[in-house]
């Protein structure tokens, strides 16, 4: 008896165990969270040390260091586009992801990828403050600190066979602090040829992902995991001195601004000239074209009327 208690305990542990763990799971994932209560807002001089310390991170750059402008007229400017951005910035992304989409259908053979909803939406990122250097170069070097934290909204509808499967990717949240160096300056609109950016510091990066509803990030252990995958592979690709190079104008219309030498040119023989005076033969003289750029130049007229000149 005592045997057969015991074996239908190891039985009933290896049943209970896993169905446990499922139920716990699913109410972890699908249960909803619990209502959020406003803090209490209190003069800054009734906090006490400990609540000033951990409020410093949160300060705004332009407070901390005298380095850093206040830009609130670039924020309000932002505020006001932003539902325009908004709405130019999601159609690129649709149109960059229709082919990454197509060949993920091909090589996976789903019947159909396609964005349910996509909108950033309504709160627009803020500048905490904006740095600026000065360079002897011909170029303008701006360092932004970005916060984003937003109510963004991705959902992206997968049709595998007859079940289809919604990723939804909600409450997107970036901390940047990247250096934007615009390079070379030219007189051509928009004024300079590429833009250059550096992230300074490992970005934050933080978001909601949900499958079927449930949300993945809440699972222990994940979320770390992947906050440190997305931060080494950001660093890896863009973090100082790494580089993003956007090309803005083409480079036929970006010239050396620079001289490196002195040539020196000698026309030693010209033939059948056309007769440009109304009295006489022409004046001859050569003019040299080495790039679009205004170079002082220096003009020698052959002295001697004559259609074929020719120093000897």
């Amino acid at each position: 008896m005592g045997l057969f208690g015991t074996l239908l305990g190891f039985l009933g542990c290896a049943i209970g165990f896993p169905i446990g763990l499922f139920i716990g799971f699913y109410f972890f994932i699908y249960s909803p969270p619990q209502e959020i209560q406003e803090p209490k807002v209190r003069p800054i001089f009734e906090l006490d040390t400990d609540i000033l310390q951990s409020l410093i991170p949160e300060i705004p750059l332009w407070v901390k260091s005298p380095d850093y402008d206040r830009v609130g007229w670039l924020n309000q400017f932002i505020v006001d586009m932003w539902p325009f951005l908004d709405k130019a910035i999601c159609s690129t992304i649709r149109i960059s992801c229709e082919a990454m989409f197509a060949e993920f259908m091909e090589k996976y053979k789903v019947k159909k990828i396609e964005f349910e909803n996509l909108t950033l939406g309504t709160l627009p990122p803020t500048i905490q403050g904006l740095k600026v250097y000065e360079t002897n170069e011909k170029e303008l070097v701006l360092e932004p600190s970005i916060k984003w934290a937003g109510n963004s909204s991705i959902v992206v509808s997968v049709v595998l066979l007859s079940a289809r499967i919604r990723i939804e990717l909600v409450d997107l949240q970036l901390f940047l602090a990247p250096r934007v160096t615009l390079k070379p300056l030219v007189p051509t609109f928009p004024c300079f040829a590429n833009i250059a950016i550096s992230l300074m510091e490992k970005p934050h990066v933080d978001f909601g992902f949900k499958v079927l509803g449930g949300d993945f990030m809440a699972i222990p252990g994940l979320y770390r995991l992947i906050q440190e995958t997305i931060k080494k592979q950001v660093a890896n690709l863009y973090h100082w001195p790494q580089v993003l190079e956007i090309p803005v104008l083409s480079p036929t219309v970006v010239t050396i601004t620079k001289p490196v030498g002195i040539l020196h040119v000698k026309v030693v023989r010209a033939a059948k000239l056309l007769k440009k005076d109304l009295l006489g033969l022409s004046d001859p003289y050569v003019k040299l074209f080495l790039s679009g750029d205004s170079c002082p130049t220096k003009k020698n007229v052959h002295q001697e009327e004559d259609t074929e000149p020719r120093v000897e």
